[in-house]
C-alpha cells in the first residue's frame, strides 16, 4: 500500500435489504410508542463528563433512552486493533455522538419490531441501544435517517430534519412544527392542519414514522453524494437503492499512523423492521468486527446479509 494513503478503521452500521412496497400505512394514524417522562423534554446534547478509570468518560444525550452504563458505549465496548486508533473527531459533531452512542449489554439476540427474536442470530456482535417502535417501518434507510436526525433533534438544528418521500417530495421537520403533517393523496403530498404536531419528542417521533413510511433506500439514495473509500467518514453511509435495496452508516473511523490502512465496522437495521447490530466480518475473521477498505478496493463489500458494490458509499450534504 502506498504510504501517501491514509489508513483508517472505520465503524459502520448496516441497515439490510429493505422494500417500501409493504410498509406504506395510513399516515394519520401514526402514533408513537410511550416515551420516559424524563426524557420528553431532554434535547440537548449533555457533554457532562465522569472520572471512570480505563475507559471513555463522555456521556451524551440520546433522547430515545433516560440513562445508560457508560462502560457500553460504543467506543468503550469495541476496541481499535493494534496498531490503529480513532481519528480526532469535533465534541460537537455528529460522528463523535455516534461514536459514543449506547450498546446493549454483552450480546443479546436481535428482536423484530413484534419482539420477536429475528431468525439469523449469527451476523451481529453488539445491538445498539435504539428503541424499534411497534409498527414494521424502522428497517434499512429507516435506521440511517433516524440516527441523522436524532442527532440534529439533540442540537435543536430542527432546519436540518428533512427527508424526500419516494415520490422526490421534500418533507421537513421545520414546517411539521408550525402544526401541519403531510398527507399523502395518490401521488400528490398535501400539507393539512395538525395540533399535535409541534417540537416535542413525541411529535419528531411521529414525524419520522411519517418519513420511514413513505421513504426508503431508493429515496435516500438520491438524496446522498457519493465519495470515495479513501475518504470516508462517520456518518457516511453504504447504500444500494432500490425495492429491495439495502443502506448502512459509518460509525466510527480510526487509522493506522505507520502504514495509513483504512478499516471499518459495520452495523444494520433489516427487513422486517428489526433493532440495529453492530455486524461481523464475515470474509477476513480475524480482523471482525472491522471491516478493511484495502480489501474492498478491488472487489465488493459482502457483510453477513448484503454484497455492497464498492461505489456505494454517499454522505449526507447537511
Amino acid at each position: 500500500m502506498n504510504n501517501n494513503t491514509i489508513s483508517i478503521l472505520l465503524i459502520t452500521i448496516v441497515i439490510n435489504a429493505c422494500s417500501q412496497d409493504n410498509k406504506q400505512q395510513d399516515n394519520d394514524n401514526i402514533n408513537v410508542q410511550s416515551v420516559p417522562s424524563s426524557i420528553l423534554n431532554s434535547n440537548q446534547i449533555d457533554t457532562t463528563t465522569t472520572l471512570v478509570s480505563g475507559i471513555d468518560s463522555v456521556r451524551l444525550n440520546y433522547s430515545w433512552i433516560s440513562d445508560f452504563d457508560i462502560k457500553n458505549t460504543l467506543v468503550n465496548r469495541i476496541p481499535t486493533p493494534d496498531g490503529f486508533e480513532r481519528v480526532s473527531s469535533h465534541p460537537q459533531s455528529y460522528g463523535y455522538w455516534l461514536r459514543h452512542i449506547p450498546l446493549k449489554e454483552g450480546r443479546p439476540n436481535v428482536l423484530l419490531y413484534n419482539k420477536e427474536e429475528k431468525w439469523n442470530q449469527s451476523a451481529h456482535v453488539a445491538v445498539l441501544d435504539l428503541d424499534v417502535d411497534e409498527r414494521n417501518l424502522q428497517q434499512c434507510a429507516d435506521a440511517v435517517m433516524r440516527l441523522k436526525a436524532e442527532f440534529h433533534y439533540q442540537k435543536e438544528d430542527f432546519s436540518n430534519i428533512h427527508f424526500k418521500y419516494t415520490s422526490g417530495d421534500n418533507i421537513p421537520f421545520s414546517k411539521w412544527i408550525t402544526g401541519k403533517r403531510p398527507s399523502v393523496s395518490g401521488h400528490e403530498v398535501i400539507w393539512k392542519n395538525c395540533t399535535s404536531c409541534d417540537d416535542t419528542y413525541p411529535s419528531f417521533r411521529k414525524y419520522m414514522l411519517s418519513i420511514f413510511n413513505y421513504a426508503g433506500t431508493a429515496s435516500l439514495e438520491k438524496e446522498l453524494s457519493p465519495k470515495a473509500w479513501t475518504d470516508i467518514q462517520i456518518g457516511d453511509v453504504v447504500i444500494n437503492g432500490g425495492s429491495p435495496g439495502h443502506a448502512v452508516i459509518v460509525l466510527d473511523v480510526a487509522i493506522d499512523t505507520e502504514t495509513d490502512e483504512k478499516l471499518f465496522l459495520l452495523a444494520q437495521s433489516y427487513m422486517p423492521a428489526q433493532e440495529s447490530h453492530i455486524l461481523r466480518n464475515p470474509v477476513n475473521s480475524e480482523l471482525s468486527p472491522w471491516y478493511s477498505v484495502s480489501e474492498i478496493a478491488s472487489g465488493p463489500l459482502d457483510t453477513p446479509e448484503w454484497s455492497f458494490t464498492n461505489t456505494s458509499l454517499r454522505r449526507f450534504n447537511f
